[in-house]
């Protein structure tokens, strides 16, 4: 099995849990049993690691920036309680501090769980090297305006050209990538069909599309599960910006498969019923109804007595 992972979704890697990061060793197990050939460019390298510490600081800055400042009215200080509550703070900023520092070091030193992953998957992965050939493609390609690619970057243009010349021809692709690049243009679930031509001319094979791992993992790798609270805040997404009553039943279809959410996942999914007309309008289709009703149902504690009501109007 031909697999390739684009750079999205290895630096994914920092906003999953621990639980997640240890199923992945299953990945590089599948590898090293060359159940899986994993396509790797210099590209996709080289561009995880230009972005690596961006994405990295976007996953903790919320928690490094943290400041335990505490202001009190002065009626406090007639309390006892008072001091407790000031030195326990003072411990919190001080383990804050050190926690920050740890992980600040185990970041320069690259030695994060998902560090240690991706550098596995990196030295296992068969490399792809673009040649004054590939590069030549990639921008003829890029000037003709066939994709993939964007604001002229040549980036997914040379990883496109280095599957086509340096991949096996008779064995099919699977691809995995969260860029709408290489989408249809009618449907972002779908992989473009001037791509899957191309590749079907050239290498007469087919081309597997996921956007998401977990994804892949639950077709092809049942034994592994990974990051479905992540899926669930992408679904949920594609819920509050559909445009339309069938990209509505798509998003629904797939949430169905999930039975627990968080209260911020049960606000977002009955807020989008109630603002979006195209939720709105698709609850007339019973699965729609169906799911609205169960996460309602099963979840009332999260929701305000105004949502509530809303979404019963909708429902009835």
């Amino acid at each position: 099995m031909q697999l390739f992972i684009d750079t999205n979704i290895l630096l994914s890697f920092y906003s999953l849990n621990q639980d997640d990061l240890a199923e992945l060793d299953k990945i590089i197990d599948a590898i090293e049993k060359q159940q899986i050939t994993l396509l790797l460019t210099d590209q996709i390298i080289n561009e995880f690691y230009r972005n690596r510490e961006q994405r990295i600081d976007g996953a903790i800055k919320s928690f490094r920036t943290q400041t335990f400042n505490a202001q009190f009215p002065q009626l406090c200080e007639d309390y006892p309680e008072i001091d407790t509550l000031r030195e326990a703070l003072k411990h919190h900023e001080q383990a804050h501090a050190a926690l920050t520092t740890r992980i600040l070091v185990d970041i320069k030193a690259k030695t994060l769980k998902a560090d240690r992953i991706i550098q596995s998957l990196f030295s296992l992965g068969k490399q792809l090297t673009p040649d004054s050939n590939t590069i030549d493609k990639a921008k003829l390609r890029m000037s003709v305006g066939n994709p993939p690619g964007k604001n002229n970057s040549l980036g997914d243009a040379i990883n496109w050209e280095s599957l086509l010349e340096q991949t096996q021809t008779g064995k099919d692709l699977y691809f995995i990538t969260g860029d709408k690049d290489y989408c249809s243009a009618l449907n972002d679930d779908e992989f473009s069909d001037f791509l899957l031509t191309e590749w079907d001319l050239q290498k007469q094979t087919k081309i597997y599309f996921y956007k998401r791992l977990s994804s892949f993992c639950k077709e092809k790798f049942p034994g592994i599960t990974l990051a479905t609270a992540r899926d669930k805040d992408f679904l949920i997404r594609d819920l509050v910006n559909s445009q339309s009553i069938a990209s509505t039943q798509i998003a629904i279809s797939k949430l169905s498969y999930y039975s627990e959410f968080t209260a911020a996942q049960v606000n977002t999914i009955v807020g989008a019923a109630i603002s979006n007309r195209q939720v709105g309008w698709s609850i007339e289709d019973d699965k729609v109804k169906s799911f609205l009703k169960s996460v309602v149902t099963n979840n009332e504690q999260y929701l305000d007595e105004a949502s509530l009501a809303a979404i019963a109007g909708l429902l009835n």
